[in-house]
This record gives C-alpha cells, structure tokens and sequence, in this order.
C-alpha cells in the first residue's frame, strides 16, 4: 500500500488499513450519524477518495500481485469525472443510483472496495446522493435508461459455449484476455485507463469477477463496457443479443464453471 507523506496523515493510514481490511462490524456501523452523506462518507470513504471525491486521500493506490507473478496496482475512483465502470447502463451513460447502492452495499471484489452492508438503507442512500454531488454531470445529463437483462435457460450449455468461443474469436477478445484467457493477449501489455495508467487484462482463470461471476453480471459487463478502461461495450459491436449470452457461456468455461 502506498500513501501520502507526513506524520500527522498516521492515523489516518491506520484507519485506511482497517477499512481495506473489512474490519469495521455492525456495532460501529450503526454508530454512524445518519443525518446526511457528506458525514458518512467523510467518516468511511474519503480515506482513499478525499475530502472533495477527486481520489486524494490518504491511499494512493494498492498493490497486489495474482499467482502469476502479474502486479496489479488499483486505484481509488475519481468521483469527480462521474466516470463508472459498473452500470446496468449503455457506456458513456451515467449509472442508475440502484447501481451506486449496490456498490456501495456489496463493494467490488479484488478492488479493495469494502462492502458497507451494515449501514443503514437511509444512510446509504444518503451517501449516494453527495456521491453525486462530486460531478456535475448529474445535473447536466438525462439519466439513460437501465439495460434489460433476461438470462436464457440454455446459459452454459455446450453448444452455447461453442458458440461462444467462435464469438470470443470474432471480437477480438483474445487480442487482451488471450487465447486461454488468461489475460496474457498480445495487446495485453499496452492497456491504459483514461488517466493513462498501466492497466492489466483480466485473467478469468483466477476466478471471480469484480463485479460479480454470476451470468447476469458477466452479460450486463459485455454490454456496458467498463467505462475508464480499455473494456469496450458490444451493445453494438455484437447487437445479436444471443452471442453475448453465448460470450457468458464461453466465459464461464474459461472461469472453469461450466465443463
């Protein structure tokens, strides 16, 4: 973990240390004052996303390595450009506050986003409205409507993995993720996030996804794109909504999830 120098930002690294932890319980949670957002997010986020939600705070960024050897350094969110990855809306859209809540209620898994599952409804909620005083894109942009996501009974069969591989081949997707999936493709070591940071292709042998292994999670990813990232949206690229169920199928092959 890196953070930001000088003595008097200790504690603060130390608080940090027990929020990534997932230390915090119920009991502390409910000691929250509930009387606005500004106050629970000063208290539980603006240690990694500062004071003002611009990524400033006390953590810099987190270092990780996988089994590997890749080293993966995650950084905190900038709230202050309104750029999400994970929405159940078309990329280049603002995220519904459904999908605000729910991160801020289950975190991001291999992001060092903790989960805040013990605070209160009212106080999440509350959260997610001064996180959307960060940008002014929320107040000079629609909202856009939320993708529909029905999954086929046939997810995961063979025929639909196979199908799927074939799609994996035509999109490119091994270009980034590799032939294996193992997130070693050779444009893998040229990714960049829009801040122009070194960023790492996914490997989906080592398992669970960010946002979620679920099929519905795998497919509103394929068609959002994570915005911020090299990872496209192919609600248009591949507008046969079928091949990227198809996609999940294959995906799940690779997660080793489906024979």
């Amino acid at each position: 973990m890196v953070w930001r120098k000088g003595m008097g930002r200790f504690f603060s690294l130390c608080f940090s240390i027990l929020i990534l932890s997932g230390f915090f319980t119920g009991s502390d949670a409910a000691a929250v004052s509930s009387d606005g957002g500004k106050k629970v997010f000063e208290k539980y986020c603006a240690v990694c996303h500062g004071v003002k939600g611009d990524a400033k705070g006390d953590v810099v960024f987190v270092r990780s390595r996988e089994k590997s050897g890749r080293v993966i350094d995650t950084y905190p969110r900038d709230l202050t450009l309104g750029v999400f990855k994970f929405r159940t809306t078309s990329t280049g859209c603002l995220p519904m506050d459904g999908d605000l809540l729910s991160i801020v209620t289950n975190g991001i898994d291999k992001s060092y986003m903790p989960t805040f599952k013990d605070l209160s409804l009212q106080e999440k909620n509350a959260l997610v409205g001064h996180i959307k005083t960060f940008s002014t894109r929320w107040k000079e942009e629609e909202a856009c409507k939320p993708i529909a996501v029905k999954k086929p009974a046939w997810i995961g069969s063979p025929a639909s993995v196979e199908r799927g591989k074939q799609v994996y081949k035509d999109l490119k997707c091994w270009e980034c993720h590799g032939d294996e999936g193992k997130g070693d493709g050779p444009k893998s070591d040229k990714l960049k996030d829009d801040d122009g940071r070194h960023i790492v292709a996914f490997d989906f042998t080592t398992g669970k996804l960010k946002r979620g292994t679920s099929p519905e999670n795998i497919y509103i990813t394929y068609t959002t794109g994570l915005d911020g990232t090299g990872m496209p949206s192919y609600e248009e690229s591949a507008k046969n909504e079928e091949d990227r169920w198809h996609l999940v199928s294959y995906t799940l092959k690779l997660m080793k999830m489906v024979k």
